[in-house]
């Protein structure tokens, strides 16, 4: 146990981890607000597909060399929710195809772009780190906290200010329409903050894993939890403790910290279904 503790002590002496720690639970809060709402819309593919689109615009920022990405994937990446989210709702272009349409054309087109205009000698690795995150935690900086700290504020009070609205929205789009509701400019703002949210996670666990971040927690709070605002509130808990727990371990097990965290995730979601099968019972 001292020998744990004294790695840990050792790790954090590094700032880039405290900076990851801080990351990812913001991140983590704001993925599981939003992916309750996700889930229960039948909308979470969203979030699979924007991390490939996530992908594609970070090699077109690698090959412009452009020095810090966001300025182009932040806007790349919300243009494809709002499109993703119409492409949904489209009775002639299911979720399924708009995701084959769009995610899978910006990860092929992203890839094409790193092997033709490659940054570095190291096109596999470059490609590993971006899908899976491996060393792109490295890159953290007190900027990236600034921003995932202002993110989270807008997310919270997003979620708190329009609570009512979205809770009708995410149950009836039609009485919510009927009662004065905005429907698309919700819609609309959660699919932009769901792109924000990825696009600050990719960092921490890569393009490819961070669906899992949207929907393991609400999908394990609703195993034991009835009330929206209790799948809320738990999977917000989920989501956190999960992202703690999951960087800790990397540490201390040496793994790759975005594929530990989604493994920890799945292993609760895993517990939370036996819970709720033997509550049932």
């Amino acid at each position: 146990m001292r020998d744990i503790l004294a790695l840990l002590a050792d790790f954090f002496s590094y700032p880039f981890v405290i900076y990851a720690l801080i990351c990812e639970t913001l991140v983590s809060l704001c993925a599981s607000l939003l992916g309750t709402t996700l889930v229960l819309k039948r909308f979470s593919f969203i979030g699979d597909g924007l991390s490939h689109v996530a992908f594609g615009a970070l090699a077109i920022a690698t090959v412009l060399k452009v020095t810090s990405s966001l300025p182009v994937v932040l806007p790349i990446t919300a243009v494809c929710a709002i499109l993703l989210l119409r492409l949904g709702q489209n009775t002639k272009v299911k979720g399924d195809a708009a995701i084959a349409m769009i995610s899978v054309t910006a990860l092929a087109f992203g890839y094409l772009l790193l092997n033709k205009f490659p940054a570095t000698n190291n096109i596999a690795g470059d490609v590993c780190s971006a899908l899976f995150g491996s060393t792109l935690i490295i890159t953290l900086s007190p900027a990236d906290v600034i921003i995932s700290l202002v993110m989270c504020a807008v997310t919270v009070a997003f979620f708190v200010v329009f609570y009512n609205r979205i809770f009708a929205v995410t149950f009836d789009e039609n009485f919510a329409a009927a009662t004065g509701t905005n429907v698309k400019l919700i819609n609309t703002a959660m699919a932009v903050i769901i792109a924000v949210v990825i696009v600050l996670a990719m960092n921490l666990v890569g393009s490819l894993l961070i669906s899992a971040l949207v929907v393991f927690p609400a999908l394990s709070a609703m195993r034991v939890c009835k009330s929206f605002r209790g799948v809320t509130l738990c999977s917000a808990g989920i989501a956190v403790s999960t992202s703690v727990f999951g960087i800790l371990l990397s540490i201390v097990i040496d793994t790759p910290v975005g594929a530990t965290i989604v493994g920890v995730q799945a292993l609760v979601f895993a517990v939370f279904f036996v819970i709720g099968k033997l509550a049932k019972r």
